[in-house]
């Protein structure tokens, strides 16, 4: 059996951003790790991850000045949500969680998580993570997820949106596309994944896009700036369907680790005006994540 590899720590050393975000501004991408012994690792993961717990991130969130947060449950963890679900009971209803389900899952298994402050449920299509899921499965998920009102949360590589294009305008519920589309700043803003994610977001009323990831699109290092660009056009065109995150604490990053104080600080670089940092920070997440409710 090939040896489970072990991805990197997140910064421990987290900056005070100079900008604040306002009052319930949410991270909307973030996941937790562990602890281990408490919420075990899938055997069939295809990386370890260092433990990052709960009482980490709280700290984060403190020093970030973040107050909401959407967890998104990895794969490292398989289809036990319990991480998640604990962590949300936590939160004084300031958390929403995003599952991962499979087949196994009851329309009760999906009650029991949407009480628990779930609101959707993700599938990988990257490459390092597995790569394409079985997709009469994955239909059979969101068959049972559509009466809830849940979204469906997608993990793509850029070089592959082009030809999921079609399946995704017959989507039956919301979607999300994370990190960009992992599009790789180098390639500018005239390639074909990024006019194709442009297209779709402005046409699609059901797709909303992350703006998260800068680290991983980048051309260079720290601060990560070249990302910039790319989240301004996807803003200009359908703003009301943003979302912001960390993606603390990171996992798979190959080069440049960031520190979290760093991205929030692309915030104003990205949204310059406060009406848009309020609209994706805090009132798009509020409305797709029902918070409060």
């Amino acid at each position: 059996m090939a040896e489970i590899p072990t991805c990197k720590a997140p910064d421990p050393d987290t900056k005070t951003p100079k900008y604040r975000p306002p009052p319930n501004a949410c991270d909307a991408h973030c996941h937790l790790f562990g602890p281990g012994d408490v919420y075990p690792y899938a055997p069939n993961r295809s990386y370890t991850p260092p433990d990052a717990p709960l009482a980490t991130f709280k700290k984060l969130q403190q020093t970030l000045g973040l107050s909401r947060a959407v967890l998104v449950n990895a794969s490292c963890h398989g289809v036990d949500n319990t991480v998640i679900v604990d962590a949300i009971a936590q939160s004084n209803g300031q958390y929403r969680g995003v599952a991962n389900a499979d087949d196994s899952f009851t329309d009760a298994d999906f009650r029991t998580l949407h009480a628990a402050g779930f609101r959707g449920v993700r599938f990988n299509f990257v490459a390092h993570l597995g790569g394409v899921p079985d997709m009469d499965e994955m239909r059979r998920v969101l068959a049972r997820i559509a009466p809830l009102g849940w979204h469906l949360d997608l993990h793509f590589d850029a070089r592959d949106l082009p030809k999921y294009d079609a399946m995704l305008e017959h989507l039956p519920v919301p979607f999300i596309i994370d990190h960009m589309a992992r599009v790789p700043t180098k390639d500018g803003l005239e390639q074909e994944p990024f006019k194709v994610l442009l297209a779709l977001h402005q046409r699609n009323r059901k797709c909303w896009i992350k703006i998260s990831g800068s680290e991983r699109i980048a051309s260079e290092g720290p601060p990560f700036t070249s990302a910039v660009p790319f989240a301004r056009e996807l803003i200009k065109v359908g703003a009301d369907r943003i979302l912001w995150g960390t993606d603390w604490p990171h996992p798979n990053i190959a080069k440049h680790m960031p520190n979290d104080g760093d991205l929030v600080d692309l915030i104003p670089l990205m949204m310059p005006d406060a009406a848009t940092q309020q609209q994706i920070l805090v009132d798009n997440p509020h409305r797709l994540y029902q918070f409060g409710t």
